[in-house]
C-alpha cells in the first residue's frame, strides 16, 4: 500500500463493523483518525474512548479543519463504505476537492496484498468462521492479525493485531467488495441467493464467487463447504479441500453429541482423526463452522492438541447465537440472522437445544429489496416458531419501495400466533408475556433493544 504522505485517515461510516476495524488498524499504526457516522452506537463510543474524533451530522464544516484543508489533502486518505449514499455531502466535498477517496474494500485489498491472507467468504457463516480461525491462530504459535465482521467475545474487538504475516478477514460479497482481494487461502461457507439488489439474480452472484476464488494466489488453498457448486478455470497451482458434515468431504464431523452443555464430536481429516473435540458455542450450525476452522488450522500445520484446547475456550461472536439470559424458566438468545436460511438454521438449533420449549421470535427484516425478494421464504422459516412478533423493515442504505412492508411476510405465514409491533413498544409488549425461549433476530438496529430486554427479563 502506497500511503505516500498520508498522516490522517477520515472514515465516512466509521461506526460500521468493517469500517471500525480499519479505523482501529490505522490508529494502531500511528495515524490520526476521524470520521462521520449516521448514529451513535456502542462501537462509536468505544472508538471515541480510543482517541478517534467522530461526529454524527453530515456537514462539511464539522469535519476537523486539518482533515478538510485542501492545501494538505495529500496528507489525508478518505475511506467510505458502499452503504453511504452518493448524495452524502462530505463524500461529495472530498471528491470535488481532489482528495484521495477509496472504498473500504480497496483498503483491505491494499493491506492484504503482501500478506498471507485467509479470506472467508459466504452469504452466511463467514463472521463466525473468520473469528474462530483468528482465535485459534492467536492461541497457536503462528499468530495473526484479523479484520472481523463482528465483535469477538474472547477479545472484545473486531480488530486483532499480530506479529506474523497471516491476516484473517471476511470477504464480503456485497457490492462485489471481495473482488478487491487476492488471498493466499480462501474459505467459502455458503452461496444462498442474497444481495439481489446488486446482482439481479443468483447466477450473477455465483459468477462473482467464481471470480473471487480465481484470485487465490498460486500455491494457495481453497477450502469450500461440501456441496457448493463452485469451480474456476483460474485455480492455477491451488490445493482444493472440502469440509462439512458429510462423510465424503475431506474434513467432516461425526459422532456429534451434547454433554454437560458442550458439543462433543470427532473430526475426520486427510491426516488423521481429531477425537473428542469439546466445543461450547451453542447451535448445530456452529459445529459445521468449527469444522471449517479446524480444517484451516490443520492445513496450516497446527497441532491437534492446540486446536482442541483453543476451540474449547472459544466464546463466540456478539450477536451470533448469543445467549443473553439463561435460567431454569427462561432463555433469551440474540442472533444476527437476516436471511431465510440463517433463520431456519437458528430456529432449528434452538429446537435441538431446548426440546419441548415454546419459542417466541422477534424479527426485524433488513432491507426492502431482501424482503421483497424473499417474503415467501421468510414466512416459511418464521413458521418454525411458536409465536412471532414482527417489526418494521430496517432500511439501512435503501429508500422505501412502494408496497413493500413487513406485512408481506406476515400475510404469507401459516402460523396464527403472530403480530406486528413497533420496536419502541417491544419491551412493554414482552413484559406481560409468558416466555420460555425468546429470540431476537435481525441485522438492523434491533441490537439496541437487547440490553433493555435483558434488564426487563432479569427483573421478572
Amino acid at each position: 500500500m502506497d500511503l505516500g504522505k498520508t498522516q490522517r485517515v477520515y472514515f465516512i461510516g466509521i461506526g460500521g463493523i468493517g469500517m471500525s476495524a480499519l479505523a482501529r488498524y490505522f490508529k494502531a499504526g500511528g495515524f490520526d483518525v476521524a470520521g462521520y457516522d449516521r448514529v451513535e452506537s456502542e462501537l462509536t463510543s468505544q472508538l471515541l474512548a480510543e482517541g478517534n474524533i467522530i461526529h454524527f451530522t453530515d456537514a462539511v464544516d464539522i469535519i476537523p479543519e486539518i482533515y478538510r484543508d485542501i492545501d494538505k489533502r495529500e496528507e489525508v486518505l478518505v475511506v467510505y463504505t458502499p452503504a453511504v449514499p452518493e448524495i452524502h455531502q462530505e463524500l461529495a466535498f472530498f471528491r470535488e476537492k481532489g482528495f484521495r477517496v477509496v472504498k473500504r474494500s480497496e483498503v483491505l485489498g491494499w493491506i492484504t496484498q503482501e500478506a498471507k491472507s485467509i479470506a472467508v467468504a459466504g452469504t452466511h457463516g463467514k463472521t463466525t468462521v473468520s473469528t474462530m480461525i483468528a482465535h485459534l491462530l492467536k492461541q497457536s504459535e503462528l499468530d495473526c492479525s484479523a479484520f472481523l465482521g463482528g465483535i469477538s467475545r474472547n477479545y472484545n474487538t473486531n480488530f486483532l493485531s499480530g506479529k506474523s504475516d497471516l491476516v484473517v478477514l471476511e470477504a464480503d460479497e456485497y457490492d462485489r467488495s471481495f473482488l478487491q482481494l487476492y488471498p493466499w487461502m480462501a474459505v467459502v461457507t455458503a452461496m444462498d441467493a442474497d444481495h439481489l439488489d446488486v446482482y439481479g439474480k443468483k447466477e450473477e452472484m455465483e459468477k462473482s464467487f467464481v471470480k473471487f476464488i480465481g484470485q487465490i494466489k498460486p500455491g494457495g488453498i481453497l477450502l469450500i463447504k461440501k456441496g457448493l457448486q463452485l469451480e474456476s478455470e483460474n485455480l492455477h497451482d491451488v490445493s482444493v479441500y472440502t469440509y462439512g458434515v458429510f462423510e465424503n468431504a475431506d474434513f467432516y464431523s461425526y459422532d456429534v453429541t451434547i454433554k454437560e452443555g458442550l458439543y462433543v464430536f470427532n473430526v475426520h481429516t486427510p491426516v488423521g482423526i481429531i477425537k473428542e473435540i469439546h466445543f461450547g458455542c451453542p447451535g448445530r450450525m456452529n459445529v459445521e463452522n468449527a469444522v471449517a476452522a479446524v480444517a484451516t488450522l490443520t492445513l496450516l500445520g497446527v497441532k491437534q492438541e492446540t486446536i482442541k484446547k483453543a476451540l474449547l475456550h472459544f466464546t463466540g461472536v456478539k450477536r451470533r447465537f448469543e445467549i443473553v439470559v439463561k435460567t431454569d424458566k427462561l432463555v433469551y438468545i440474540d442472533d444476527y440472522a437476516h436471511h431465510p436460511e440463517e433463520l431456519k438454521a437458528c430456529i432449528a438449533s434452538v429446537r435441538e437445544m431446548f426440546p419441548g420449549k415454546s419459542i417466541t421470535g422477534v424479527f426485524q427484516p433488513h432491507l426492502y429489496s431482501r424482503t421483497q425478494e424473499f417474503a415467501n421464504e421468510f414466512a416459511g422459516s418464521l413458521d418454525k416458531l411458536d409465536e412471532l412478533i414482527l417489526l418494521d423493515i430496517y432500511p439501512a442504505r435503501e429508500k422505501p419501495v412502494p408496497g413493500v412492508t413487513s406485512e408481506m411476510i406476515l400475510r404469507e405465514m401459516k402460523m396464527k400466533n403472530k403480530q406486528m409491533a413497533k420496536k419502541e413498544n417491544l419491551t412493554d409488549l414482552l413484559e406481560n408475556k409468558e416466555l420460555e425461549v425468546l429470540l431476537t433476530l435481525g441485522a438492523g438496529d434491533i441490537d439496541e433493544y437487547v440490553e433493555p430486554l435483558k434488564e426487563m427479563l432479569e427483573k421478572r
